[in-house]
């Protein structure tokens, strides 16, 4: 009896054990971000970490995500929201993060003559591998990778669609500055940049020519851009929202007039920049009373929907 009872107790106890683990999954087996070390040519050194939740898309999105200054990709994608986007609607991640050494620590390269023309070196290049190597190795939709970034990620994003828009389908960049506004290295820590230094002011057409020059011959389809920028940044003035916004929208030859506003929610008001066909290619959205803190709440989310990937 005491055998028959002990042998129940044991048979209980099972059936216990599998039905906690259907109710809860083993986390061992959920998503994780992973590096990835050998990811094909990488001029800038920079790292790169994947992450791709455990149901995808059938040939799943690529969206590059770049932290800012002093941080890591791995920083970046517990802060910035996209692990969960990823998640719900099935894209994968790179994270990539820079080692190039400045004043405010490690920063993606915007400065030097070879991040300003395609194929030239350092971080872009180096994120261009990571892109195609993702591509190879999860079947990824060369036809929709994107990019977005806050701050000096903000500003490699606009870099990014400037030399490579015919790999970036579009871009969503927080707190960035127009591709080309620093003059070289010595140029890029505050306290002596004429980019940040609040008084920059170049015509739509100089900031245009600067796209142009980036990928020499390139007479294919530019990416959208999708602009943010909080009107008490301390840091990356707000007046460079306009400046990003004028050299997006001579790119695609539109009206520095936008064709229609609205406010996403409350606090944002967005500029639309549309074609003769309504079509919008760039959007600059001004968030009011944020300092150097962007993206926040809802706005990875609204990038998402400006690539397309939820619906949008």
């Amino acid at each position: 009896m005491t055998r028959a009872r002990a042998a129940f107790t044991a048979f209980a106890s099972t059936l216990l054990l599998i039905a906690a683990a259907l109710a809860f999954p083993s986390t061992a087996q959920a998503a994780q971000l992973v590096e990835v070390t050998d990811f094909g040519e990488n001029p800038g050194g920079a790292r790169m970490h994947l992450y791709v939740p455990d149901v995808t898309q059938d040939s799943p999105p690529v969206v590059v995500a770049m932290h800012g200054c002093g941080g890591d990709g791995p920083g970046f994608a517990q802060s910035s929201g996209f692990n969960s986007l990823a998640d719900q609607y099935g894209f994968l991640v790179v994270y990539p993060t820079a080692t190039q050494q400045t004043a405010f620590g490690t920063c993606f390269d915007v400065w030097s003559p070879a991040s300003k023309v395609r194929g030239g070196g350092s971080d872009p290049v180096s994120i261009a591998s990571m892109v195609a190597y993702t591509h190879q190795q999860y079947g990824a939709d060369p036809s929709r990778t994107f990019a977005t970034g806050s701050s000096s990620g903000g500003m490699e994003t606009n870099a990014l669609l400037a030399l490579y828009p015919d790999v970036f389908a579009a871009g969503a960049a927080f707190m960035g500055v127009p591709f080309g506004c620093f003059l070289d290295e010595a140029d890029f820590p505050p306290w002596n940049s004429q980019c940040v230094n609040g008084g920059k002011d170049e015509t739509p057409g100089t900031w245009g020519d600067a796209v142009r020059a980036a990928y020499p011959g390139y007479a294919g389809p530019r990416p959208p851009v999708q602009l943010w920028h909080g009107t008490e940044d301390n840091l990356v003035p707000f007046s460079l929202l306009r400046e990003a916004t004028e050299q997006w929208t001579d790119v695609h030859g539109l009206s520095q007039t936008p064709s229609f506003t609205d406010q996403p929610q409350p606090g944002w008001e967005r500029a639309n920049h549309a074609d003769a066909e309504g079509t919008v290619w760039v959007e600059s959205i001004t968030v009011h009373g944020a300092g150097h803190t962007l993206p926040a709440g809802g706005m990875a989310a609204e990038a998402i929907a400006f690539f397309g990937i939820s619906g949008g």
